[in-house]
């Protein structure tokens, strides 16, 4: 038993840390209440909720309605006092939890447009750097030599090596030339 203990111990931390599990629960009761709120606000925003809950009032009016009198939980004679309860309950539980949602969410939306303002704020200082460089070789290049440059000195010094003999002496002058 205790080999067993101390061979999954041993596995355990040559694990990388992401992969560990671990057996300290976590207690971060608002982030869970607040991802139970979101995921209820986005259940009662489905057309499935609006369909089941139409459902279950019909069959509760219904039931109440036809049903002999000895087996109705919430008669008509008292207005339906139980139903108009539980969807009173509903709706003031369902308002603050959807505001909870919606400030998370807003929380989320102010995080982002912090981070796109900051990542506008770097391509904007590398668009400007960019264009100092491009604008400080434009300068450089005019100092520099050009193809057109380079090129008419290599015919000029093809043209003078084409008049000298193999020897380096100038050949000498005809007769025609004077």
């Amino acid at each position: 038993m205790a080999r067993a203990n101390s061979t999954r111990r041993e596995s355990h931390l040559d694990s990388p840390k992401g992969l560990r599990t671990t057996f300290v629960p976590s207690f971060s009761s608002g982030d869970r209440f607040g991802r139970f709120s979101e995921a209820f606000a986005r259940a009662m925003g489905t057309t499935w909720f609006l369909f089941a809950l139409t459902v279950i009032v019909i069959v509760w009016l219904v039931y109440n309605s036809l049903a002999p009198e000895r087996w109705q939980f919430d008669p008509r004679g008292q207005n339906f006092t139980l139903l108009t309860l539980i969807l009173s309950l509903q709706a003031s539980y369902a308002a603050p939890l959807i505001l909870l949602a919606q400030n998370r969410q807003d929380d989320r939306d102010r995080v982002q447009i912090e981070q796109d303002r900051q990542r506008a704020e770097r391509n904007l200082a590398d668009t400007e750097y960019l264009a100092r460089e491009v604008v400080a070789l434009r300068l450089a290049m005019k100092d520099v030599a050009t193809k057109d440059f380079i090129r008419a000195e290599l015919r000029a010094l093809l043209e003078e090596f084409d008049g000298v003999p193999k020897g380096g002496e100038k050949p000498p002058k005809r007769a025609s030339e004077g």
